[in-house]
């Protein structure tokens, strides 16, 4: 099979595409016949020793995937080969197949294709643990997101109107703001010509925002938390700027304010049927048309290295895909 294939840490110009011998899929794995494969922010570091996991090499980046189970292993009992499938795979997605194990795995609805659905787990399963599990969002707050033209930013819009709440959209472009607004955004924050601070308080009348959704962090982190709510929320969802921020503490004191990371995969791992009940939310969601995912750029196998640079260059609106097949 062809895979992309990371044989030593570095920019996405050293990944190459090769033949290598298809995985052998264990008891509690299934293989997948891999058709699309999102790509992530954390694919632009796994490839360069940055990421929380650094699998051995050589190994194909790509955390997510959707296609058609091809084997079965004997201690998984919720899928069969032939069904349609998304899976959370961690890395090895830009290949034909990779081996994934059982409670990483869902069907997928019918209605939707595998561009979809490989744009679809990632983002919108982080979206909703974080929203749900962590923020505690309940209709009628307002909800500020940060990076609200990415994917999982776009998500949280979309998630957080169907939960109900007003939702305030910040991008640092125009055009980024008009897709977030096609996705569901009250309000609207070009924080690249205004002070993202003064533009929440003027837009809460001073309250400040319930619960904010920071995928961006560095100086965006360091606004925002000075314009949360009393008993707001703000959660940690990723650092796309570059800088991990610090806390100055007295702030969260001050505000009796809430600092919550979001980790989707150790809790799609760690509280599988909590992931599976979110997913059957998001699905019905989804079947209603609240949900509409936005796939901006499908690359093909061997534009995999390009795909990851224009998304770690923040140059994409939406999801980006990779189709395999």
């Amino acid at each position: 099979m062809k895979a992309v294939l990371c044989k030593a840490f570095g920019p996405a110009e050293s990944l190459v595409l090769e033949d290598v011998a298809s995985p052998a899929p264990k008891k509690n794995e299934i293989l997948l016949e891999v058709h699309a494969a999102g790509v992530n922010f954390p694919d632009t570091l796994i490839i360069e020793g940055k990421y929380q996991f650094k699998p051995p090499f050589p190994f194909s980046p790509g955390g997510e995937a959707a296609g058609v189970v091809r084997e079965v292993g004997e201690k998984v009992s919720h899928l069969k080969v032939g069904d349609r499938v998304m899976a959370l795979t961690g890395w090895g997605s830009f290949a034909e197949q990779v081996a994934v194990p059982g409670y990483n795995v869902l069907p997928i609805p019918p209605s939707m294709d595998f561009n979809i659905a490989a744009a679809f787990s990632m983002t919108y399963g982080t979206s909703m643990h974080a929203l749900k599990q962590r923020a505690n969002l309940q209709a009628g707050e307002t909800l500020l997101v940060l990076g609200a033209s990415g994917g999982v930013g776009l998500a949280a819009v979309e998630i957080g109107k169907a939960m109900g709440a007003r939702v305030i959209a910040a991008a640092s472009s125009a055009e980024k703001l008009a897709v977030a607004k096609a996705a569901g955004a009250d309000e609207l924050i070009n924080y690249s010509e205004t002070s993202l601070k003064d533009e929440i308080k003027r837009l809460t009348d001073g309250q400040g925002a319930d619960v904010i959704y920071d995928p961006v962090g560095g100086d965006l982190f360091d606004q925002a938390i000075r314009a949360i709510a009393w008993n707001g929320r703000l959660l940690v969802v990723g650092f796309a700027s570059g800088r991990i921020p610090e806390l100055p503490v007295n702030l969260a004191l001050l505000k009796g304010a809430a600092v919550l990371g979001v980790f989707w995969g150790s809790f799609a791992q760690r509280q599988p049927q909590d992931n599976a009940a979110n997913f059957q939310q998001l699905f019905s969601w989804f079947a209603e048309g609240k949900l509409k995912p936005l796939v901006s750029q499908v690359y093909p196998l061997s534009n995999a290295a390009q795909a990851i640079n224009d998304l770690g260059q923040r140059k994409a609106v939406g999801k980006v895909v990779v189709q395999v097949r």
